[in-house]
């Protein structure tokens, strides 16, 4: 009774045992070529990555031109498209630094997925645009009776509710001197200049009549016109 069930374990070793052999054999027969062949993987791997790593390099400068232009807004097709490459290059090589800058990705049905770079002249912009209308307080209009024929007094007249206090000639030179080193104003640095909050030139600062506003608030008299394309604002030269 006993002899049988050793006789059934052994023919179920041997089962196993033939296989594990062959496979043995093979790999002593073979490992020089399966080596040979993980390192030749490992190489091309490594070679891939430093080809990818030399077409960044390239890449790099066309990079910071769009997110200069777009104000940080990047989609694969606008890196496809000036860098004359694939899509799915572009949204790897995107992939890559949004996860080297922590740049937020949005998805929307209209512009599909887009890249938001956010940098500290581009996060200024946002804070100069988004900056909420300030009011000042309402002065109380007394209904005091005035004679018709007095004229009023320049006490009397309501103040222009989006100046605030004057600043001097001088301090107003210095101030344009040191300023202008690099040729232009960002809006709140026009805005102080000209005694008027930051939004209020935010709101006019692509009005047709803005030069003539401006030069009217100008302690100098200067027109300032505004660049849509460096959101930077430009003294204009006076004709004649």
């Amino acid at each position: 009774m006993s002899e049988k069930p050793i006789e059934d374990n052994g023919k179920a070793f041997l089962v196993l045992l033939l296989p594990i052999s062959f496979l043995i054999i093979f790999l002593v027969a073979t490992w020089r070529i399966l080596l040979a062949l993980i390192v030749l993987a490992i190489g091309f791997k490594v070679w891939q990555e430093y080809q990818w790593q030399q077409w960044t390099v390239r890449v790099n400068p066309i990079f910071h031109q769009l997110v200069r232009e777009n104000q940080g807004r990047l989609t694969p097709m606008d890196l496809a498209i000036k860098g004359n490459f694939p899509g799915t290059t572009a949204k790897r090589y995107l992939d890559g630094k949004a996860s080297e800058f922590g740049a937020s990705i949005v998805n929307s049905e209209e512009s599909g997925q887009s890249y938001y770079f956010i940098t500290a002249s581009i996060l200024g912009n946002i804070l100069d645009s988004s900056e909420p209308v300030k009011e000042l307080p309402a002065q109380t209009v007394t209904k005091t009776a005035r004679s018709l024929l007095a004229p009023p007094t320049p006490q009397e007249e309501e103040p222009e509710t989006e100046s605030l206090p004057k600043q001097t000639h001088e301090e107003a030179q210095r101030s344009l001197e040191k300023q202008l080193i690099f040729g232009s104003l960002i809006q709140s640095e026009l805005a102080k200049r000209l005694n008027v909050y930051s939004s209020t030139v935010y709101k006019r600062r692509n009005d047709p009549e803005f030069p003539e506003w401006s030069r009217s608030k100008d302690p100098d008299g200067i027109a300032w016109s505004y660049s849509e394309k460096t959101k930077e604002f430009f003294p204009l030269e006076e004709e004649g």
